[in-house]
């Protein structure tokens, strides 16, 4: 991470539509609903799909808009017949959830008030100044501000994103970064949910801003030394990343610094941790290759660390004198660290510094002029190392059962001192700065709970859930002392499982709404994810997939073995891929929940990893596998794909969401998988469908109205739990 973008890190820390008429219409089940809400019938336009000599039909592909892309940029441009039906379920939904809203609001005025309204992050020296973010009270978004090192006048807003958010349905600040010789401040802004982002640069005395507004910009950007150029990545009109591009700050002619072939890589731009190199990287989930531009030197040609080649990933950084660089070469699955001279960088002349170890997962490093610092992952909690140029190493750990352990490095490479966040699910999250030489570390700020937070009130506990091959599934839990371990409490199990992501045991404070409820809150930390090191993620992608699916439906059983939960009195939540995880679970244990949330669900397996216009297909075949050219990878994709395997059974109730603006998860992904399984469905449980028709992939971009979306889920949970439709 560019060191000048640490503060935008800091930051993101911190009416129905008339229903459509339908006379004495029926549930599932056969069970009259002439006095409740109506849910909307999609009708049905058959589509012939011919692939590798397979045949399926689609019935709801009429749903994706032909102009998606531009519907990304302009929503309100989307096909007449989609947004009536979108409208009809959004409509129908809060019908059927009408005798939760005052829960919803109670839900929302909780979360509300464990927010401190005027909050502000720590701020991180840089020379002469400090920069830090900060809300007001009362204000949906941060200011980005400096002052002077040492001082608490003098400030300088940088940036009042609540000013940039004026008059649109949405606004998010990304990247935000200043120039080394703090004359320049830029900014990244998307202003529609579809990440198609804005940059702006402007200059701090005069508030001028600089040149021509960068447009079609993926949202990573980064500065020249002397501050006269600015880098970007581009964004193509299918919403891939395919270029590095630059331009003087002050305006002039955009050149290609370096054009991406491969439509299937992903790209990054950042600084050095020194600040001597420009890095840009291309990869996905099987290769990586760095280039690198000296940053004094802004008009020089890129230059290659090593070239890609078939499995092998690596990430590089300076380090003062030398390249370092975290990899996975030489059968290190779980990457070790190696370095390189700044002239001959390439894998010939990779020396082995810290070796591989399986099962310690090596996921980040941090270099700093006389220390390098590395997060490592094992059973699922995290540790930072600290080592000297010397090689003497030294650990940061915690004693607990279940926490989270982030570095947060700083500005100044030079400095001894490096700051890291620690949090547990019971513990506010607390900012430490640590001096790496004399191992002294400094309490900066503890995360204040306004409304009151006794950690004495709750219990953490860690148990390992066996898989049907004998793995052994961490499964985190929180619970108030007093929720008893009986059966007798409802449980909300979360997921995720893919890309190898690891779901951290953190604190979050809206999560207290459903524990001090009586809700058991887990966390299953299931293959797909990166808990227990690399091969936990390699377990469970490609042609061993379906191992994410049956370790939740493990770790579901063994809440309920050990008394936890019982059946049919689980409440399972994911997003994303792990909307994924929820599609299958529900078609595969369906007798185990009493409700499944699928927010922003990637259910449409078969039909999106064949659809190379979409932006991330290409580069998403190595975690799934390539069904347009591979017979065995459809044939797999086709056994667990949720919208496919969609068959008559009594389905719990479902709560789908989705955003008109999502580019990840398209909003028809949601909406055919709501349409298929409501006349599916045999227990006459609702199937619900929540579309935010302002928003994307990350919901709604206000601090609050984000807190109003977890209330409409939170409620769910609850109403699922209560059979709350039976009422309706």
């Amino acid at each position: 991470m560019n060191r000048r973008e640490l503060i935008a890190t800091s930051a993101a820390a911190l009416t129905a539509s008339a229903l459509p008429a339908m006379a004495n219409a029926k549930s599932p089940a056969g069970a009259s609903m002439s006095n409740a809400p109506v849910p909307p019938v999609a009708r049905k336009i058959p589509v012939t799909i011919e692939q590798l000599g397979r045949t399926r039909t689609d019935d709801y592909q009429w749903m994706k808009d032909d102009n998606w892309q531009q519907v990304l940029r302009d929503p309100s441009i989307i096909k007449a017949d989609v947004k009536e039906h979108l409208n009809a379920e959004n409509a129908y939904r809060e019908a059927m959830m009408r005798s939760t809203e005052p829960l919803q609001q109670e839900l929302f005025e909780e979360m509300k008030g464990r927010i401190k309204e005027d909050d502000s992050s720590v701020p991180l020296p840089d020379g002469p100044w400090e920069y830090y973010a900060r809300f007001e009270t009362g204000q949906q978004h941060p200011l980005y501000c400096r002052r002077p090192r040492g001082q608490t006048t003098g400030e300088v807003i940088l940036l009042d994103a609540n000013q940039l958010a004026e008059g649109k349905a949405y606004s998010s600040v990304g990247e935000t970064a200043h120039s080394r010789d703090h004359a320049l401040f830029a900014y990244a802004e998307d202003a529609q949910g579809s990440e198609v982002y804005r940059i702006y640069v402007k200059e701090i005395a005069t508030g001028a801003f600089l040149g021509e507004t960068i447009e079609s910009a993926m949202g990573g950007f980064a500065f020249s030394a002397d501050g006269q150029w600015i880098f970007w990545i581009n964004r193509d009109d299918n919403g891939r990343s395919d270029k590095i591009l630059k331009r003087r700050v002050r305006g002039g002619e955009i050149t290609t610094v370096y054009e991406e072939p491969d439509d299937g890589m992903y790209m990054g731009l950042d600084l050095s941790s020194d600040d001597q190199f420009i890095l840009i990287s291309s990869g996905n989930g099987e290769q990586t290759e760095y280039r690198f531009v000296p940053a004094d030197q802004p008009e020089a040609t890129p230059t290659v660390i090593e070239p890609r080649r078939e499995a092998l990933r690596y990430d590089a950084d300076h380090w003062g004198d030398r390249w370092v660089i975290r990899t996975d070469a030489d059968g290190a699955v779980d990457f070790k660290i190696v370095t390189a001279p700044t002239d001959a960088p390439g894998r010939a002349n990779w020396t082995d510094l810290v070796p591989f170890t399986e099962g310690r997962l090596i996921e980040s490093i941090v270099p700093y002029s006389g220390h390098l610092a590395r997060v490592e992952r094992h059973d699922a909690n995290t540790r930072i190392v600290i080592r000297t140029r010397a090689g003497e190493e030294h650990a940061i750990a915690v004693d607990e059962p279940a926490y989270v352990l982030s570095l947060q490095g700083t500005y100044e490479y030079d400095s001894p001192m490096t700051r890291y966040g620690y949090n547990s699910p019971s513990t506010p999250n607390q900012t430490f700065d640590y001096n790496m030489e004399t191992r002294e570390r400094t309490l900066r700020k503890t995360q204040e709970v306004p409304s009151g937070h006794n950690i004495d009130d709750y219990v953490v506990e860690r148990l390992n859930a066996p898989a049907s091959d004998g793995a052994l599934i961490p499964v985190t839990i929180l619970r108030r002392k007093s929720t008893p371990v009986d059966g007798s409490a409802p449980v909300l199990l979360y997921g995720y499982g893919s890309y190898g992501i690891p779901m951290g045991a953190g604190f979050n404070t809206n999560r207290l709404s459903l524990v001090d409820r009586g809700f058991i809150y887990a966390i299953a930390h299931i293959r797909g994810g990166s808990d227990k090191g690399w091969g936990w993620f390699l377990a469970a992608r490609r042609m061993t997939k379906k191992n994410t699916f049956t370790d939740f439906i493990a770790a579901a059983e063994h809440l309920i073995e050990k008394n936890y939960a019982r059946a049919g009195h689980i409440v399972t939540h994911g997003g994303s891929a792990g909307g994924l995880l929820m599609g299958a679970i529900n078609n595969m244990r369906p007798d185990l929940w009493a409700g499944v949330i699928g927010d922003v669900p990637f259910v449409d397996v078969i039909n999106t990893m064949s659809d190379v216009s979409l932006p991330l297909t290409p580069g998403e075949w190595p975690e799934w596998g390539d069904p347009i050219t591979d017979p065995a990878a459809y044939d797999y994709m086709m056994s667990y794909s949720p919208y496919d395997q969609v068959e008559p059974k009594a389905y719990p109730a479902v709560l789908a969401t989705g955003g008109l603006s999502d580019p990840r998860v398209t909003y028809w992904e949601p909406e055919k998988w709501v349409a298929k399984l409501r006349p599916a469905t045999t227990s006459g449980k609702p199937v619900l469908l929540k579309i935010n028709m302002t928003a994307g992939h990350f919901s709604s971009s206000g601090r609050f109205d984000y807190l109003k979306d977890i209330a409409v889920v939170y409620a769910f949970a609850i109403w699922s739990i209560q059979k709350g439709w039976e009422q309706v």
